[in-house]
């Protein structure tokens, strides 16, 4: 018993030095909260959801796989940006001059500020897409589609910013 407490002892005077999870997140000590801000829909094509969608996933994804808070404005951490792309277009084209697919993409602009590390700071559009096969329902399959491609692009955010790859 003492053993075990020992270890878990020794663990988090290892790891109290500074914010740390078992993501590989590597975030200043002094660094306490994250803002981010809703991000609007700027695309040609609007879909009515997909800015609360994308904003909701971000910030869940900061908030699930750090210790950081929250807040509405002015974090340690902070992003803001925009939805600059939303589309589906044809690829795979056939000899019959068919698409055996479509493809969703999805582009976000990303400002990132951090308030203890402004060498890490960035300006930068993220795009993920998935195929999915033409003869398929887009409508049926949208949601899907989107809740997939916002948790990829949430991924590449998170893992840019507090990851630094």
């Amino acid at each position: 018993m003492f053993s075990g407490v020992a270890l878990l002892v020794a663990i988090m005077s290892f790891t109290s030095c500074g914010v740390y999870s078992f993501t590989g997140a590597s975030i200043p000590p002094e660094a306490k909260t994250v803002s981010i801000q809703y991000f609007p829909n700027q695309a040609l094509l609007v879909e009515p959801t997909l800015s609360g969608i994308f904003t909701d996933a971000l910030r869940d994804k900061f908030t699930s796989q750090t210790n950081l808070e929250m807040v509405q404005r002015s974090g340690d951490l902070a992003m803001e940006g925009a939805i600059t792309d939303y589309k589906t277009t044809p690829v795979a084209i056939q000899g019959d001059q068919t698409s055996a697919l479509n493809r969703l993409t999805i582009t976000i602009e990303v400002r990132f500020y951090n308030k203890f590390e402004p060498d890490k700071d960035f300006d930068t559009k993220f795009t993920q897409f998935i195929d999915y096969p033409s003869n398929e329902d887009y409508n049926a399959k949208k949601t899907e589609l989107i809740d997939q491609i916002t948790e990829m692009l949430a991924d590449d955010i998170f893992n840019k910013a507090v990851i630094n790859w």
